[in-house]
């Protein structure tokens, strides 16, 4: 594995990465969805089988040894992955929930249930993922609440000509950090400030954000953050949610069982201290220590660097397609690749997504087509779906000339 000292050799990073060693259809894969599901490097899959071979017990119960190392190492993850993100505590801010979809519900079906009701506004954008915006809906028609939206520029950046006005009577802005369909990174740390004068809490939606940036919570300012474990080249099963101190505290506990309870009688029961009070039942424990292995491979490379390769290889990916197709290949997002995440969605002219990404599987090219639970964007954008390429750690130039090989295949094909 390569270290922060090395340059970022991403022959030696792909060679860390088993499933990226095969053929299919008799020609090297070349895996460009990772903004869906990153793959997983030797380390992180060695550290979960470490934990089934030597450690498999349940966490926070047993006070045999095994049990207690298990405990152990999922603390330590925990302490791990709260560093990684620039949590200021957490020991007590960071929360393991099954994915970031769960993490966001239940901002929304805890704080939100608790706090927001007629009169009151919740403000997101357009470029939000559906986790960030069906739960609001689903409160919203039970508790009586404005859902508002911050609209786009042509280029799919965040339009914020009006946002005094759109903040006004607003108690919660939830915002994507960067935009799983345009690449769109957005001005975090100016809009939470400009919420927070307004009276209103940020939740942020880092899925995109925290795989690919460094990622300081504590500087951003925000008041949640929600992220994944299998974008960020840990497994599925596992997500997070950080959350200010002072709000979890006051927050009532969602989900109930075992684990998130101090006590239960037959009148009721009183929750457990943060973080075991939003841990009910038990933890996805192989996952979380297997995600805290993720964060170690990704100090290792240097998110500085991460960072300085995604732009690298999103302008060659750009500057290539834009040189091969002209005005055939629509690229949305910004133009800049600086402003923008390692995510393309595509559409050549006169080919549907669908079609598009089934000729590239043709070539071993893997893409994603659909709406990228993104429904409301697309319309915005004018389009039913996109053909969507996503770079990471593990992609090169030469992932950049089988994709535009592949699309000129395509092409070709669809002319007739």
């Amino acid at each position: 594995m390569t270290t922060a000292t090395e340059p970022f050799d991403v022959a030696k990073v792909k060679a860390d990465f088993p499933i990226l060693q095969q053929e299919v259809k008799g020609r090297p894969i070349v895996f460009l969805d990772s903004a869906a599901s990153s793959q997983k490097p030797r380390a992180v899959i060695d550290a979960m089988s470490e934990y089934y071979e030597t450690i498999n017990a349940n966490v926070h119960r047993g006070v045999y040894e095994i049990a207690e190392k298990a405990t152990n190492a999922l603390e330590a993850a925990r302490l791990r992955i709260g560093r990684f993100i620039g949590a200021p505590k957490p020991e007590t801010e960071v929360l393991f929930t099954k994915n970031a979809t769960e993490a966001l519900n239940l901002v929304a079906q805890s704080w939100g249930r608790a706090n927001l009701g007629p009169g009151d506004a919740v403000l997101l954008t357009q470029l939000e993922h559906h986790a960030n915006i069906v739960p609001w809906f689903q409160l919203a028609a039970e508790k009586g609440f404005e859902v508002r939206w911050i609209p786009l520029t042509a280029d799919a950046q965040l339009d914020l000509s009006e946002i005094d006005t759109l903040l006004d009577g607003v108690k919660l802005l939830g915002l994507t950090a960067m935009s799983n369909v345009a690449g769109t990174i957005t001005p975090i740390a100016e809009l939470t400030a400009k919420a927070h004068a307004a009276g209103a809490l940020v939740c942020l939606d880092a899925c995109q954000y925290v795989p690919h940036l460094p990622t300081r919570l504590d500087e951003l300012g925000v008041d949640f953050a929600a992220f994944s474990g299998h974008k960020m080249l840990g497994p599925t099963g596992v997500g997070v949610l950080w959350g200010r101190e002072e709000l979890l505290e006051a927050m009532p506990p969602w989900l109930g069982g075992g684990g998130m309870i101090l006590n239960v009688t037959l009148d009721g029961f009183l929750p457990a201290a943060l973080p075991a009070k939003f841990e009910a039942g038990t933890p996805p424990i192989a996952e979380i220590i297997g995600l805290a292995a993720a964060v170690d491979y990704l100090d290792a490379l240097g998110m500085e660097a991460v960072r300085e390769h995604e732009v690298s290889i999103t302008a060659y990916a750009m500057r290539t397609l834009t040189e091969r197709f002209g005005d055939t290949l629509t690229i949305h997002g910004p133009a800049e690749p600086a402003m923008r995440g390692g995510v393309l969605s595509l559409a050549l002219e006169g080919v549907h997504p669908h079609d598009l990404s089934q000729v590239l599987d043709e070539h071993a090219v893997c893409v994603r087509p659909g709406h990228h639970c993104a429904k409301p964007l697309m319309q915005v954008l004018g389009v039913g779906a996109t053909a969507r390429a996503s770079f990471y750690v593990y992609n090169d130039d030469a992932d950049v000339d089988a994709l535009a090989d592949a699309l000129a295949d395509a092409a070709s094909f669809f002319s007739f």
